[in-house]
This record gives C-alpha cells, sequence and structure tokens, in this order.
C-alpha cells in the first residue's frame, strides 16, 4: 500500500462518517475501512511545528507544509460523538 491509514478508536463501530479536512469523504472512494483501520490510497501528512517554526510563525511569517486531519462523526449510546485529529500511521503498521 503506498497511501496511508488511520487507526480507529475502538469504541468507534459502523455507521460512521468520515471527514479529511472538513470535507466529507465516500467509502470505497475515499478510503477502505479494513482491520479497525481507514486507509486512504492518497499519502496524508501531519505537520510537525518545530519551535523555530512556531517563533517565526508568531512574527507573521508563514511557512506551510501539508497537514491533513481526519476527523469521524459515530454513535456512541445514542448520542453523536466526534473523534478529531485521527493519527495518521505508516503504510507498514
Amino acid at each position: 500500500m503506498t497511501g496511508s491509514r488511520v487507526k480507529l478508536p475502538r469504541q468507534i463501530a459502523p455507521p460512521f462518517t468520515v471527514y479529511r479536512n472538513g470535507v466529507l469523504q465516500s467509502e470505497g472512494t475515499d478510503y477502505t475501512v479494513r482491520d479497525g483501520m481507514l486507509e486512504f490510497p492518497a499519502q496524508l501528512k501531519k505537520d510537525k511545528i518545530s519551535g523555530w517554526r512556531w517563533f517565526v510563525g508568531a512574527w507573521g511569517v508563514g511557512t506551510y507544509r501539508q497537514h491533513d486531519s481526519i476527523d469521524v462523526r459515530y454513535q456512541l449510546n445514542g448520542q453523536s460523538r466526534l473523534a478529531e485529529g485521527l493519527d495518521i500511521v505508516s503504510p507498514e503498521e
């Protein structure tokens, strides 16, 4: 697999909806579910902001890199829940 994987928390069971950067994703087209993981054909990345980049940004100088956020809306005990910013794992994991 050349894309990316996102581990689903144990409490999440179908049906659920998946959002990438706030945009609703379609199962089968944008991602698949396998063994408790969301599998995306696209390469997803989370940008880690170093102290230096934070300092420069505080002065109004922007440094932009790819930063994907995966959120899942699901039901638990009859209440709607949102799991935000799920961890992106390497394809080998």
